[in-house]
Protein backbone atom coordinates (compact mmCIF):
# COMPACT_ATOMS: atom_id res chain seq x y z
CA UNK A 1 0.00 0.00 0.00
CA UNK A 2 1.70 3.26 -0.83
CA UNK A 3 2.43 5.65 1.76
CA UNK A 4 -0.25 8.44 1.53
CA UNK A 5 2.41 10.92 2.59
CA UNK A 6 3.90 10.59 -0.86
CA UNK A 7 1.10 12.00 -2.54
CA UNK A 8 1.84 15.59 -0.42
CA UNK A 9 2.53 18.04 -3.14
CA UNK A 10 5.21 20.13 -1.83
CA UNK A 11 4.31 23.97 -1.42
CA UNK A 12 7.29 25.27 -3.64
CA UNK A 13 7.54 22.87 -6.37
CA UNK A 14 4.32 21.93 -6.39
CA UNK A 15 5.72 17.73 -7.43
CA UNK A 16 4.99 15.34 -4.68
CA UNK A 17 7.23 14.34 -1.88
CA UNK A 18 7.58 10.87 -3.04
CA UNK A 19 8.62 12.41 -6.71
CA UNK A 20 11.33 14.07 -4.72
CA UNK A 21 12.47 11.91 -2.03
CA UNK A 22 11.74 14.01 0.64
CA UNK A 23 9.70 11.20 3.20
CA UNK A 24 12.91 9.65 4.54
CA UNK A 25 10.30 8.08 7.40
CA UNK A 26 6.41 8.06 8.12
CA UNK A 27 4.62 6.32 10.56
CA UNK A 28 0.90 6.59 12.32
CA UNK A 29 1.04 6.00 15.71
CA UNK A 30 -0.93 7.28 18.79
CA UNK A 31 -3.34 8.55 16.42
CA UNK A 32 -1.70 10.86 14.63
CA UNK A 33 1.14 10.41 11.87
CA UNK A 34 5.00 11.07 12.40
CA UNK A 35 6.23 12.77 9.82
CA UNK A 36 10.38 13.05 9.23
CA UNK A 37 11.21 14.70 5.76
CA UNK A 38 14.07 16.72 4.19
CA UNK A 39 13.40 18.90 1.21
CA UNK A 40 16.37 20.31 -0.82
CA UNK A 41 15.95 23.88 -0.19
CA UNK A 42 16.02 26.06 3.33
CA UNK A 43 12.97 25.71 5.25
CA UNK A 44 13.59 28.20 8.39
CA UNK A 45 10.05 29.32 9.07
CA UNK A 46 7.48 26.45 7.15
CA UNK A 47 7.46 24.06 10.09
CA UNK A 48 4.00 25.14 10.91
CA UNK A 49 2.48 26.18 7.98
CA UNK A 50 3.94 22.50 6.26
CA UNK A 51 2.16 21.01 9.43
CA UNK A 52 -0.67 22.63 9.17
CA UNK A 53 -0.93 21.58 4.73
CA UNK A 54 -0.08 17.94 5.43
CA UNK A 55 -2.83 17.84 8.41
CA UNK A 56 -5.32 19.06 5.87
CA UNK A 57 -4.21 17.07 3.60
CA UNK A 58 -4.18 13.44 5.45
CA UNK A 59 -7.23 14.95 7.63
CA UNK A 60 -5.25 13.97 10.35
CA UNK A 61 -3.04 15.24 13.21
CA UNK A 62 0.71 15.35 12.25
CA UNK A 63 4.17 15.42 13.95
CA UNK A 64 6.36 17.14 11.18
CA UNK A 65 10.15 16.76 12.07
CA UNK A 66 11.40 19.14 8.68
CA UNK A 67 14.66 19.68 7.93
CA UNK A 68 16.71 21.01 4.78
CA UNK A 69 19.63 19.41 3.09
CA UNK A 70 20.90 20.62 -0.31
CA UNK A 71 21.72 17.75 -3.46
CA UNK A 72 24.78 17.00 -3.79
CA UNK A 73 26.83 19.77 -5.67
CA UNK A 74 28.61 19.21 -9.12
CA UNK A 75 30.99 21.56 -7.36
CA UNK A 76 33.54 19.22 -5.08
CA UNK A 77 34.87 22.81 -3.35
CA UNK A 78 33.28 24.94 -0.19
CA UNK A 79 31.29 27.08 -2.41
CA UNK A 80 28.86 24.66 -2.52
CA UNK A 81 26.28 25.13 -5.72
CA UNK A 82 26.84 27.56 -7.71
CA UNK A 83 23.92 30.00 -8.99
CA UNK A 84 24.74 32.39 -11.66
CA UNK A 85 22.21 34.88 -11.96
CA UNK A 86 22.86 36.38 -15.83
CA UNK A 87 21.10 38.56 -18.19
CA UNK A 88 20.96 39.08 -21.75
CA UNK A 89 21.70 43.37 -21.39
CA UNK A 90 22.28 45.58 -18.53
CA UNK A 91 20.00 47.48 -16.86
CA UNK A 92 17.58 45.00 -15.88
CA UNK A 93 18.46 44.82 -12.36
CA UNK A 94 19.90 41.71 -12.44
CA UNK A 95 22.85 42.60 -9.50
CA UNK A 96 19.62 43.76 -7.15
CA UNK A 97 18.63 40.68 -7.46
CA UNK A 98 21.37 38.73 -7.38
CA UNK A 99 22.02 40.39 -3.89
CA UNK A 100 18.20 40.18 -2.62
CA UNK A 101 18.39 36.54 -4.05
CA UNK A 102 21.94 35.40 -1.45
CA UNK A 103 20.26 37.58 1.16
CA UNK A 104 17.31 35.54 1.14
CA UNK A 105 18.64 32.20 0.60
CA UNK A 106 20.51 33.33 4.14
CA UNK A 107 17.05 34.46 5.70
CA UNK A 108 15.04 30.97 4.61
CA UNK A 109 18.49 29.03 6.40
CA UNK A 110 21.31 28.32 3.81
CA UNK A 111 24.51 29.00 4.30
CA UNK A 112 24.89 31.22 1.19
CA UNK A 113 27.67 34.00 -0.17
CA UNK A 114 27.93 35.73 -3.23
CA UNK A 115 30.63 36.16 -5.98
CA UNK A 116 30.92 39.48 -7.92
CA UNK A 117 31.69 38.08 -11.59
CA UNK A 118 31.65 41.65 -13.12
CA UNK A 119 35.16 42.15 -13.28
CA UNK A 120 34.63 46.15 -15.19
CA UNK A 121 32.12 47.54 -13.20
CA UNK A 122 31.49 45.58 -9.54
CA UNK A 123 29.05 46.78 -7.55
CA UNK A 124 28.14 44.26 -4.54
CA UNK A 125 30.20 46.28 -2.14
CA UNK A 126 28.41 49.19 -2.36
CA UNK A 127 25.30 47.26 -2.21
CA UNK A 128 26.19 45.40 0.65
CA UNK A 129 27.66 48.67 2.18
CA UNK A 130 30.90 47.51 1.95
CA UNK A 131 33.03 50.50 3.07
CA UNK A 132 35.37 51.46 0.24
CA UNK A 133 39.27 50.54 1.14
CA UNK A 134 38.34 47.40 3.58
CA UNK A 135 40.03 45.10 2.18
CA UNK A 136 39.21 41.35 2.54
CA UNK A 137 42.22 39.65 5.08
CA UNK A 138 44.63 37.22 3.01
CA UNK A 139 44.53 33.71 5.20
CA UNK A 140 48.33 31.39 4.77
CA UNK A 141 49.64 34.10 1.99
CA UNK A 142 47.08 32.65 -0.64
CA UNK A 143 43.61 33.06 -0.03
CA UNK A 144 41.27 35.67 0.58
CA UNK A 145 39.14 35.48 3.26
CA UNK A 146 35.37 36.77 1.94
CA UNK A 147 33.83 39.65 3.95
CA UNK A 148 30.78 38.80 5.67
CA UNK A 149 28.15 41.59 4.98
CA UNK A 150 24.32 41.03 6.41
CA UNK A 151 25.38 37.17 7.45
CA UNK A 152 26.48 36.12 3.70
CA UNK A 153 29.88 35.89 2.73
CA UNK A 154 31.02 38.02 0.04
CA UNK A 155 33.90 39.15 -2.86
CA UNK A 156 33.75 41.61 -4.99
CA UNK A 157 37.05 43.13 -7.54
CA UNK A 158 34.94 46.11 -5.94
CA UNK A 159 37.07 44.64 -2.31
CA UNK A 160 40.68 44.80 -3.89
CA UNK A 161 40.68 48.40 -5.90
CA UNK A 162 39.39 51.79 -5.31
CA UNK A 163 35.70 52.58 -6.30
CA UNK A 164 36.84 55.05 -8.94
CA UNK A 165 40.01 52.52 -10.10
CA UNK A 166 38.89 51.01 -14.02
CA UNK A 167 39.90 47.72 -14.75
CA UNK A 168 41.27 48.42 -18.25
CA UNK A 169 41.81 45.31 -19.23
CA UNK A 170 42.31 42.79 -22.11
CA UNK A 171 39.02 39.43 -21.78
CA UNK A 172 41.83 37.08 -20.89
CA UNK A 173 42.85 39.55 -17.82
CA UNK A 174 39.49 39.29 -16.75
CA UNK A 175 39.05 35.86 -16.93
CA UNK A 176 42.15 35.08 -14.88
CA UNK A 177 41.09 37.67 -12.57
CA UNK A 178 37.83 35.86 -11.82
CA UNK A 179 39.39 32.42 -11.74
CA UNK A 180 41.32 33.66 -9.05
CA UNK A 181 38.56 35.14 -7.41
CA UNK A 182 36.43 31.73 -7.59
CA UNK A 183 39.25 29.47 -6.51
CA UNK A 184 41.63 31.28 -3.93
CA UNK A 185 38.48 32.49 -2.08
CA UNK A 186 38.11 30.75 1.58
CA UNK A 187 34.50 30.01 1.54
CA UNK A 188 33.43 28.79 4.35
CA UNK A 189 31.09 25.99 3.65
CA UNK A 190 28.65 27.01 1.66
CA UNK A 191 25.31 25.69 0.69
CA UNK A 192 25.15 27.99 -2.22
CA UNK A 193 27.21 30.85 -4.04
CA UNK A 194 25.52 33.65 -6.03
CA UNK A 195 27.43 34.26 -8.88
CA UNK A 196 26.56 38.07 -10.11
CA UNK A 197 27.76 37.66 -13.52
CA UNK A 198 28.25 40.60 -16.26
CA UNK A 199 25.32 41.23 -19.07
CA UNK A 200 26.05 39.65 -22.04
CA UNK A 201 27.53 36.40 -23.14
CA UNK A 202 31.21 37.37 -23.37
CA UNK A 203 34.30 36.23 -22.10
CA UNK A 204 33.37 35.87 -18.31
CA UNK A 205 30.57 33.80 -18.88
CA UNK A 206 32.46 31.23 -21.10
CA UNK A 207 35.04 31.17 -18.51
CA UNK A 208 32.29 30.12 -15.53
CA UNK A 209 30.72 28.03 -17.55
CA UNK A 210 34.02 26.42 -18.80
CA UNK A 211 36.02 26.67 -15.32
CA UNK A 212 33.77 26.14 -12.50
CA UNK A 213 30.99 23.20 -11.83
CA UNK A 214 27.81 25.68 -12.49
CA UNK A 215 24.69 23.81 -10.84
CA UNK A 216 22.44 26.32 -12.76
CA UNK A 217 21.50 29.67 -13.87
CA UNK A 218 18.83 32.42 -13.27
CA UNK A 219 18.18 34.59 -16.40
CA UNK A 220 16.88 38.50 -15.36
CA UNK A 221 14.77 39.90 -17.53
CA UNK A 222 11.74 42.66 -18.08
CA UNK A 223 8.76 42.85 -19.89
CA UNK A 224 10.08 45.18 -22.91
CA UNK A 225 10.77 43.20 -26.06
CA UNK A 226 13.82 43.88 -26.35
CA UNK A 227 15.10 42.75 -23.11
CA UNK A 228 13.29 39.61 -24.08
CA UNK A 229 15.20 39.22 -27.15
CA UNK A 230 18.59 39.78 -24.91
CA UNK A 231 17.13 37.16 -22.63
CA UNK A 232 16.45 34.72 -24.41
CA UNK A 233 20.36 34.70 -26.29
CA UNK A 234 21.18 34.11 -22.91
CA UNK A 235 19.02 30.96 -22.34
CA UNK A 236 20.70 29.76 -25.67
CA UNK A 237 24.06 30.66 -24.69
CA UNK A 238 23.68 28.53 -21.16
CA UNK A 239 22.01 25.59 -22.98
CA UNK A 240 24.95 25.74 -25.76
CA UNK A 241 27.27 24.90 -22.54
CA UNK A 242 24.93 22.34 -20.66
CA UNK A 243 23.85 24.68 -17.87
CA UNK A 244 20.76 24.15 -16.54
CA UNK A 245 18.53 27.29 -16.66
CA UNK A 246 17.11 27.38 -13.16
CA UNK A 247 14.43 29.74 -14.46
CA UNK A 248 13.59 33.72 -15.13
CA UNK A 249 13.06 36.60 -12.94
CA UNK A 250 11.03 39.59 -14.19
CA UNK A 251 12.01 42.93 -13.02
CA UNK A 252 10.01 45.76 -13.50
CA UNK A 253 6.82 43.84 -14.23
CA UNK A 254 4.68 46.53 -12.63
CA UNK A 255 4.01 49.71 -10.80
CA UNK A 256 1.41 50.58 -7.97
CA UNK A 257 1.31 54.69 -7.74
CA UNK A 258 -0.14 55.74 -4.48
CA UNK A 259 -3.87 55.53 -5.75
CA UNK A 260 -3.45 51.42 -5.91
CA UNK A 261 -3.68 51.48 -9.19
CA UNK A 262 -1.25 49.29 -10.76
CA UNK A 263 0.30 50.12 -14.52
CA UNK A 264 2.44 47.39 -16.65
CA UNK A 265 4.96 50.77 -17.49
CA UNK A 266 7.11 48.01 -19.80
CA UNK A 267 4.63 45.48 -21.21
CA UNK A 268 3.03 42.53 -19.01
CA UNK A 269 3.69 38.87 -18.97
CA UNK A 270 7.11 39.08 -21.31
CA UNK A 271 9.03 36.63 -18.56
CA UNK A 272 6.11 33.82 -18.49
CA UNK A 273 5.78 34.08 -21.89
CA UNK A 274 9.60 33.33 -21.94
CA UNK A 275 9.62 30.51 -19.26
CA UNK A 276 7.16 29.20 -21.10
CA UNK A 277 8.75 28.70 -24.45
CA UNK A 278 11.63 27.39 -22.81
CA UNK A 279 9.95 24.74 -20.59
CA UNK A 280 11.53 26.77 -17.45
CA UNK A 281 9.73 28.64 -14.70
CA UNK A 282 8.96 31.76 -13.89
CA UNK A 283 10.28 32.35 -10.28
CA UNK A 284 9.34 35.84 -9.50
CA UNK A 285 8.24 38.75 -10.83
CA UNK A 286 8.86 42.58 -9.15
CA UNK A 287 7.68 45.72 -8.69
CA UNK A 288 9.23 48.90 -9.79
CA UNK A 289 9.62 50.35 -6.77
CA UNK A 290 12.18 53.19 -5.79
CA UNK A 291 12.28 51.48 -2.46
CA UNK A 292 13.80 48.95 -3.79
CA UNK A 293 16.78 51.25 -5.71
CA UNK A 294 16.92 53.30 -2.41
CA UNK A 295 17.90 50.64 0.07
CA UNK A 296 20.43 48.69 -2.10
CA UNK A 297 21.89 51.92 -3.00
CA UNK A 298 22.30 52.58 0.49
CA UNK A 299 24.05 49.47 0.98
CA UNK A 300 21.14 47.76 2.56
CA UNK A 301 19.18 45.66 0.43
CA UNK A 302 15.36 45.18 0.49
CA UNK A 303 15.52 42.09 2.01
CA UNK A 304 17.79 43.17 5.27
CA UNK A 305 15.80 46.82 5.08
CA UNK A 306 12.47 45.94 5.02
CA UNK A 307 12.48 42.18 6.32
CA UNK A 308 9.07 41.68 7.07
CA UNK A 309 7.91 43.99 3.83
CA UNK A 310 5.89 42.66 1.12
CA UNK A 311 9.00 42.83 -1.14
CA UNK A 312 11.12 41.12 0.86
CA UNK A 313 9.18 38.17 1.24
CA UNK A 314 8.84 38.24 -2.67
CA UNK A 315 12.56 37.69 -2.52
CA UNK A 316 12.82 35.17 -0.06
CA UNK A 317 9.85 33.25 -1.82
CA UNK A 318 11.99 33.07 -5.11
CA UNK A 319 15.06 32.32 -3.53
CA UNK A 320 13.34 29.17 -1.83
CA UNK A 321 12.35 28.30 -5.78
CA UNK A 322 15.76 28.81 -7.01
CA UNK A 323 17.22 26.17 -4.72
CA UNK A 324 13.68 23.91 -4.88
CA UNK A 325 14.68 23.82 -8.87
CA UNK A 326 18.04 22.66 -7.91
CA UNK A 327 17.18 20.01 -6.05
CA UNK A 328 13.62 18.93 -8.20
CA UNK A 329 16.57 18.69 -10.90
CA UNK A 330 18.63 16.40 -8.45
CA UNK A 331 15.79 14.54 -7.55
CA UNK A 332 15.13 14.09 -11.23
CA UNK A 333 18.37 13.00 -12.08
CA UNK A 334 18.83 10.15 -9.50
CA UNK A 335 15.90 8.80 -10.75
CA UNK A 336 16.07 5.32 -12.19
CA UNK A 337 14.91 4.66 -15.97
CA UNK A 338 12.07 1.99 -15.54
CA UNK A 339 12.28 -0.46 -17.66
CA UNK A 340 8.71 -2.66 -19.24
CA UNK A 341 8.49 -5.88 -20.78
CA UNK A 342 6.01 -6.88 -22.96
CA UNK A 343 5.18 -10.35 -24.97
CA UNK A 344 5.96 -8.92 -28.27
Amino acid sequence: MPNPIDTFSDPVLGATWGELGAVRRAARLDERWHIDAVVGYPVDGLQEMYTRALSEALNDAVVLDLAFAPPPSRNATAAGHLIAVASGKGGVGKSTTAVNLALGLDRAGARTGILDADIYGPSQGMMLGVADGRRPEVRDQRLFVPIRAHGIEAMSMSMLTDEKTPMVWRGPMASGALRQLLEQTDWGGLDYLVVDMPPGTGDIQLTLSQQAAVSGVVIVTTPQDIALLDARKGIEMFQKVDIPILGIVENMSWFECGCGEVHHLFGEGGGARVAAEYGVELLGAFPLDPGIRESTDAGSPTVVADPTGRVAGLYVDCARRVAGALWQQSAIAATPPSITMDDK
